[in-house]
């Protein structure tokens, strides 16, 4: 099979197309013929070096896909062989068959296309543990999310709107900002020419948000906590402007906040497994009706994969990227 499997770190140049063998799905496992995979931050910190696959993961690259199951391993039924499925795996998905543990695949419903269906794991799994599980995001709070256009700001976005959170996010452009409310923010700051402290305790009139989504880390976090209301949470999910923080103790404990985060790849196929079934329940039912939807930035053939990094790392991107597999 066609893979993207870099020999070395480097510029997106590295992102050439070689053939490796198709692998084999073990127990509990499934065999997927790739139709499109989505491209994500941790991908492109992967292919420079940054961010190396779990212990025993593929090294190809990509985290999620939607495709066709065309074989199962022990312990799936044979009827699965023929399902369309999305999936969050740890690796391997920039290939045209990627192996997902069959525990973190959900079906691809008629109201996505297989684009829409790879654009959704990673942002859907990551959001939810974060914001919802993590951050106890609940119906009439009120919430701050940093990188508003980016996949995991427009997945944000979507959920809120579907669960009655309001959500605020930041931008870094006016023009973000307002593709940002025309997708469902309820206010946008541009955090270039705005301080984002003074302008969300004007919006919400000095009351603070229950929860702060952060992917900044550094001089954002003692920010982030002036942003948040008596027993608010901050949940930090990457650290793109630094991975220290200064953080006043004696506020944290005046009013109670609590600082938290995670990393989903690391976590085990039982934790995902529990989160892919919490999804079905409570965030599939809305999926299948067509209430939420990736926003797509941009397509790719498979074969311009360095263009679609390039896509990723210029920052210009509303919503998500995707590779599609010809032929």
């Amino acid at each position: 099979m066609r893979a993207i499997d870099p020999a070395s770190p480097g510029g997106p140049e590295v992102l050439v197309l070689v053939e490796r063998p198709v692998p084999k799905p073990g127990p509990d496992e499934v065999l997927v013929r790739v139709a499109a995979a989505g491209v994500n931050r941790p991908e492109v910190m992967q292919r420079k070096g940054l961010y190396p696959p779990p212990p025993g993961a593929s090294s190809i690259l990509g985290m999620e896909i939607a495709g066709t199951i065309v074989a199962v391993g022990e312990g799936v039924m044979p009827e699965m062989i023929g399902q369309p499925v999305c999936a969050l795996i740890t690796a391997g998905a920039y290939a045209e068959y990627a192996v997902a543990p069959w525990g973190q695949c959900l079906p691809v419903p008629e109201a996505l296309s297989m684009v829409e269906a790879a654009a959704m794991p990673e942002t859907l799994f990551t959001v939810w543990t974060n914001l919802f599980e993590r951050g106890y995001a609940a119906e009439g709070d009120t919430v701050l999310v940093h990188g508003g256009t980016s996949g995991i700001g427009t997945m944000a976005i979507g959920l809120c709107n579907l669960f009655g959170v309001t959500i605020i996010v930041t931008a870094g452009s006016d023009e973000k900002c307002a593709a940002a409310v025309a997708l469902g923010a309820d206010h946008a700051i541009n955090y270039k020419d705005q301080d984002f402290v003074a302008s969300v305790k004007t919006i919400n009139e000095g009351r603070g948000v229950q929860v702060v989504l952060d992917m900044v880390g550094g001089e954002y976090v003692p920010r982030n906590l002036q942003c948040l209301a008596e027993d608010g949470r901050h949940v930090s999910i990457a650290v793109q402007g630094g991975a220290q923080a200064t953080i006043p103790l004696f506020d944290i404990m005046r009013r109670r906040l609590t600082l938290t985060g995670s990393t989903l790849r690391p976590r085990d196929t039982a934790f995902k497994s529990l989160v892919a079934e919490e999804l079905t329940r409570t965030v599939w039912p809305h999926v299948e009706a067509g209430r939420l939807k990736p926003v797509i930035d941009a397509i790719f053939p498979f074969a311009d994969a360095p263009k679609a990094h390039e896509r990723m790392e210029a920052g210009d991107h509303v919503g998500k990227i995707v590779l599609v597999m010809e032929g």
